[in-house]
């Protein structure tokens, strides 16, 4: 990869060399990237990744990387980032989203235009195409419920539309996540609501959610998926797993679901936690944990 040559035919794209991705991430682990890329409209993204089809450079994109390990090792190839794509417009009952807008900012804007519809993610800290392409959900709503359409960018370079009905949502699952493409843009469909009411709502669950998990530390969410007949956190306290630390990263005393970096943990020390909690669980109650969070990167 020539990076003098990069910087000259991108000149209008914000990159970093060599950049650790702890910096991003929301575990505060993470090994290098060889680029970090942050374009700030659609021709942009475009553009990048034609770049890197050109010159046989492996990419990926990231939202926010909020549920997101980045192992130790980093990635080779190109990370775009969508920070900088954050436009949120408001037509009659529609939102239409940027991808890297934040999924809470977006709960936001509808209640200040009094619709109703997107209360459940007013305290998930994920950005619009990140929420998307994991159907993003909080206490009984999804991204599902309120999705109209979404707009991405596929690897041959040109951008298409998926209905809702065409992204085969299911839980924590979208049609997306087995294509490569990029979310630009989505379309949320509400209704009018009292705002009064809408507020309140908000309110309630963000209370709800400060009490319940461990935001004083870094972490990445909810770490499995909940496994059908049971609740993932009752799972691991009954093994006898809540508060076990591993390194710098600990099973959270507050919210067992949650692994939280309370002493500069290593991406490592999450993933062989993980693995840990997932052999015990299936020990003890032949339950199979699957992660939702997402593990990408190199072994260091």
């Amino acid at each position: 990869m020539n990076k003098i040559e990069m910087m000259n035919e991108l000149t209008d794209i914000t990159l970093l060399f060599d950049e650790p991705l702890m910096n991003f991430t929301f575990t505060k682990t993470g090994g290098p990237v060889d680029v970090l890329a942050f374009p700030k409209s659609k021709v942009e993204v475009a553009t990048l990744v034609e770049y890197c089809k050109n010159h046989e450079i492996p990419w990926l994109v990231l939202g926010n990387a909020s549920n997101l390990i980045v192992r130790d090792g980093g990635i080779r190839g190109m990370v775009i980032m969508l920070e900088n794509m954050k436009q949120i417009s408001v037509s009659k009952k529609q939102i239409i989203v940027e991808a890297g807008a934040k999924l809470i900012d977006t709960t936001y804007v509808a209640l200040d235009h009094d619709l109703t519809g997107f209360e459940f993610a007013c305290g998930i800290p994920g950005s619009i195409g990140g929420a998307v392409y994991m159907n993003a959900g909080a206490y009984g709503g999804e991204i599902k419920d309120v999705f109209t359409s979404v707009d991405v960018l596929l690897e041959d370079g040109t951008i298409q539309t998926f209905t809702n009905e065409e992204m085969d949502f299911s839980y924590r699952h979208s049609a997306i996540q087995d294509m490569h493409c990029i979310v630009l843009e989505a379309t949320f469909s509400l209704e009018e609501g009292e705002n009064s009411i809408i507020k309140s709502q908000m309110a309630e669950l963000t209370e709800l959610r400060e009490s319940k998990q461990p935001l004083e530390y870094p972490s990445c969410g909810s770490v499995f998926k909940r496994p059908e007949g049971h609740f993932t956190g009752k799972l691991i306290q009954d093994a006898g797993l809540q508060g076990l630390k591993w390194g710098g990263a600990q099973i959270s005393e507050k919210h067992a679901g949650f692994i939280v970096n309370i002493d500069q943990a290593t991406a490592t020390d999450y993933v062989e936690l993980i693995a840990h909690i997932q052999q015990v669980i299936k020990e003890k109650f032949d339950v199979v944990l699957e992660t939702e969070v997402r593990i990408i990167g190199e072994e260091r």
